[in-house]
Formats: structure tokens, C-alpha cells, sequence
């Protein structure tokens, strides 16, 4: 703490010096302002901004400097800051000051004012207006990126960092759910938000703006993003429950991300929040006590008049589907080969119908419980369970779920009162998480529809291709986000199917 104090006055020390030299020599420093002549040592293609903002030699966050000529982090301006010290011993002269934005000479220390710089400044903070963000969906137009390759902007490589794969697939598919994405594409939705003192959790809302941001900047300086910042703070904010350097479950983080970002836009059970508002349903739950399987017969009939053990019924909201696979075959083929098991999409939702009763054991008791929607959200998750846990290893299910990617409905999975007032219950597919491999190792990748061009794309860490629609379905589909149709596009489906 007496460091961060000492580091501030020091800080305000070298300001006050600057000032009085500013004082002193205003017309000179202006003049040099308009005129600096160092700009063409500029080098854009070294410019990262993607990495926590700290100096590289003291480590601190306070007054960070970015030399714009080898894109490295110094703090201070001022005679022995550090930034000071590297201007005069590698002659880089040019830094951008990362939280003010503005441009200084060093070791001259006077402001540049230089129009042609706008572009550094938004590619480390882009900005979207109402307008800009409005049509995001409406075009396909592929924007060239410094250096020199193609890009649309959302379709965008995330760098995986060591293991974070898991990670990189559920925030590229939430960066596209539009209304998730205009939400945090402009700050001001969620500047305002105020939090208890010493809650870090907020830290989250800011990260996941800037990389929303980051993914759709039609200016980017190279075509993919690093997701640095943001898992350091989901590390923080989750205590370490998800990290960078060992593979996680994308389930896990996509509940556990859902759960914390709506906490800390300040929603709770009862108020709802941008998260609750896309992705929240609701479902009823009959559940029903079973008496101990080895019991005697006579006594399972004398439990079962019982008050605990009849039917209840419970109201529940989610935020996703959790959809169980058939268990896969233990047996190879007559060619010694195993048959990989296919099922269709409907009879695994077949559990929501309201009649499917599924056995449920904790370790005291048993219970059949089963499922009947009352609410459907305007974006629909679905988990498909893949893995099974024991007490010796994790199991994976390789059955293939055949779904087709539009026109899926779901009114059938409705209570009757809730087909009579919920007008559209078809849904498209806009993204599908995939995992290849083993349970504990293996990668994950995504397919996401483009909203704006109507063509899917397949994105593997920082490699984007183009596929065609008909072979996501031949994946091992473990996340699925659906989009419920809008009266007026029943027709025109836009999903390249």
C-alpha cells in the first residue's frame, strides 16, 4: 500500500513538473505538439494491447506508458521514470499513455496532437454508436485488418493461451447472441451499475465488454484477439476454480460465467438482468419419492400412501437444458469395430414432454422426477450430456445427436396454458460448441452462423474456416444456443441451411 501511495505522489510530482514546463514554454510546446517529428518511427504491427496493462519492469498497474515503437509497457513519464529511461537509451520516442489516451514525445516530454493516430487510440479502446451496432447483423463486409489479412468482424480467432479452450468456445459463442452482444458493445448500459465496496466480481462485466468489443472492431491492427484479460479475471473472480493453464469443462464455465455475470449487472432471483432476459425460461418439476429398491414388496405399497411419498410440483427457472444421451453401446460390431450411435434431437427433449419419468439417486434416496417447460427464453441453451463421472475416471458418451439446424419446434414440450400464450416456439441454431477426443484432454471448437452474410463458420483457437451447414450435424455436439424466430422471418429463415 505505502508502494502504490509512493508510486501515486511520485506520479503527481512528475505532472507538476510537466505543468511547470508547459507554464513556461507553452508556444514552443505547441508548435512541437502539431509537428512532432517521430511519427513515422511509429511500428503498428507491434501494437498488442490484448495484455493486462502493467509495466514490464516495475510491475505496476499506476501510469502505464506504451511505447508505440517496439509496443512495450513503461510507468511514468517523467526524469527517471522508467518510460523516460527507455526513450533515451533505445531513442523510442513515441508513448501512449493507455488510460488517458493521449500521445507524448519522450525525453522531450510535450503532447502530440496528430489526427493520424486516431487509429491506435480505437484499436485499444473501439467505440460502437447505436447506428454502427444496429447494422452489425445486416452485412457481410469482410474488413482488412494492418496486417493485410481479411476478416468479418465476430468471426474473429481466439488465442489459447496454454488450456483455455474451453473458455474461448462459450465467449465466442455468447459474442454472438446480438442482443448480449449490443448490450456490452456499449458501455454506458453498464458504467452505471453500482456495487458494493471491495466486490472484484464487477471486473468481469468491464472484461467481457472489452473483449465483445475487441471481437467486433471493424479497425482491428490483425485479425484475431487474445483473451489475456479476461480469463486473468475469470481466474480471479471464480478462485481459481477455471484457469488458463489446465483444460476445463465448458459446461461448468458456461453455467458458472452465466450465474456471476448476471450477479454482478446487480441481478438477484428476483431481478432480472440482460443475462436473465436472453437466455431465462422457466419449467415445472414433478418430483415423486421411490422407498428403497430391497425392501419387501408390502412395505413399498404401505410407503408409497404415504404424504412424502406423493408427487410435488415445483416452479424453477433456468438459464439452460441439460439434455441426456442414451447410454452407448458396450459392444463392438461383428467388424471389431464400435458402432458410434446416432439419435435423434426430439427424442432426447422427449424428457421435457411432461410424461418421461427419469430415476434420480443422491446417495440416501431415490427419486422420479419429470419435466414440462412453462416458459421459453428468446435464446435457448442446450448442454448435451456427454460425460459421466465415477469414483475412478470421467466417461465420455460419443453418440451423435442428428438435429436439423432450423425450424426446430418446441411447443410440444409446452404446459397447455403456456401454448396457448407463447406465439413463436420455433428456433434456429446460431451456435454449436463441439469436443473431440478424450474426456479429461481432447480440444473444443466452434460453429457460428454469421448473421449478416447467413454462412456458418468453424473456429478452432485462432483458425477461422468457412463450413458448409450440413456437416455440423455430423459432430459431437456438447453446447447448442438457439434462437426463437421472429414473426416475420418465418419465412425467410436466414441460416444457410
Amino acid at each position: 500500500m505505502a508502494n502504490l501511495k509512493r508510486e501515486r505522489d511520485i506520479d503527481d510530482d512528475e505532472e507538476e513538473v510537466v505543468r511547470g514546463k508547459v507554464a513556461r514554454s507553452h508556444d514552443t510546446e505547441d508548435r512541437r505538439s502539431r509537428h512532432c517529428p517521430y511519427l513515422d518511427t511509429i511500428n503498428r504491427s507491434v501494437l498488442d494491447f490484448d495484455f493486462e496493462k502493467l509495466c514490464s519492469i516495475s510491475l505496476s498497474h499506476i501510469n502505464v506508458y506504451a511505447c508505440l515503437i517496439c509496443g512495450k509497457y513503461f510507468q511514468g513519464r517523467g526524469l527517471k521514470s522508467h518510460a523516460y529511461t527507455h526513450s533515451v537509451q533505445f531513442t523510442h520516442h513515441v508513448f501512449l499513455n493507455l488510460h488517458t489516451l493521449k500521445f507524448y514525445c519522450l525525453p522531450d516530454n510535450y503532447e502530440i496532437i496528430d489526427s493520424s493516430l486516431e487509429d491506435i487510440t480505437y484499436v485499444l479502446k473501439p467505440t460502437f454508436t447505436k447506428q454502427h451496432i444496429s447494422g452489425l447483423d445486416k452485412h457481410g463486409k469482410l474488413y482488412r485488418a494492418y496486417d493485410g489479412t481479411t476478416y468479418l468482424p465476430g468471426i474473429v480467432g481466439l488465442n489459447n493461451i496454454k488450456a483455455n479452450d474451453y473458455a474461448n468456445v462459450v465467449l465466442q459463442a455468447l459474442s454472438n447472441v446480438p442482443p448480449l452482444r449490443n448490450y456490452f458493445l456499449e458501455e454506458e448500459n453498464y458504467r452505471g451499475i453500482r456495487r458494493p465496496p471491495g466486490d472484484i466480481m464487477f471486473l468481469l462485466v468491464q472484461r467481457f465488454g472489452e473483449l465483445m468489443r475487441k471481437l467486433w472492431n471493424p479497425r482491428n491492427f490483425k485479425a484475431h484477439v487474445s483473451p489475456h484479460e479476461m480469463l486473468q479475471a475469470v481466474v480471479l473472480c471464480s478462485k481459481k476454480t477455471f484457469q488458463i493453464t489446465k483444460q476445463g469443462d465448458a459446461v461448468d464455465f458456461l453455467s458458472w460465467f452465466l450465474n456471476a455475470l448476471h450477479g454482478a449487472l446487480g441481478g438477484t432471483k428476483k431481478k432480472s438482468s440482460i443475462v436473465t432476459k436472453v437466455f431465462q425460461g422457466s419449467m415445472r418439476i414433478f418430483s415423486k419419492k421411490l422407498p428403497h429398491p430391497d425392501l419387501p414388496a408390502e412395505e413399498k405399497e404401505a410407503l408409497l400412501q404415504k404424504e412424502e411419498y406423493q408427487e410435488e410440483m415445483l416452479e424453477s427457472t433456468f438459464l439452460y437444458l441439460t439434455l441426456d444421451l442414451p447410454t452407448a453401446p458396450l459392444y463392438k460390431d461383428e467388424k471389431e469395430q464400435l458402432i458410434i450411435p446416432q439419435v435423434p434431437l426430439f427424442n432426447i427433449l422427449a424428457k421435457f414432454n411432461g410424461n418421461t419419468e427419469k430415476e434420480y439417486k443422491t446417495y440416501k434416496e431415490n427419486f422420479l422426477k419429470r419435466f414440462q417447460l412453462t416458459k421459453l427464453p428468446p435464446y435457448l441453451i442446450f448442454c448435451i450430456k456427454r460425460f459421466t463421472k465415477n469414483n475412478f475416471f470421467v466417461e465420455k458418451n460419443p453418440t451423435i445427436v442428428n438435429f436439423p439446424i432450423t425450424n426446430v419446434d418446441l411447443r410440444e414440450y409446452l404446459t397447455e396454458e403456456a401454448q396457448a400464450t407463447e406465439k413463436n416456439t420455433t428456433y434456429d441454431l446460431v451456435a454449436n460448441v463441439v469436443h473431440d477426443g478424450k474426456p479429461s484432454e481432447g480440444a473444443y471448437r466452434i460453429h457460428v452462423l454469421h448473421h449478416g452474410t447467413g454462412k456458418w463458420y468453424e473456429l478452432q483457437d485462432l483458425q477461422v474456416t468457412d463450413i458448409l451447414p450440413q456437416m455440423i450435424t455430423l459432430s459431437e455436439a456438447y453446447i447448442q444456443i438457439w434462437k426463437r424466430q421472429e414473426t416475420e422471418e418465418k419465412g425467410n429463415s436466414h441460416t444457410g441451411a
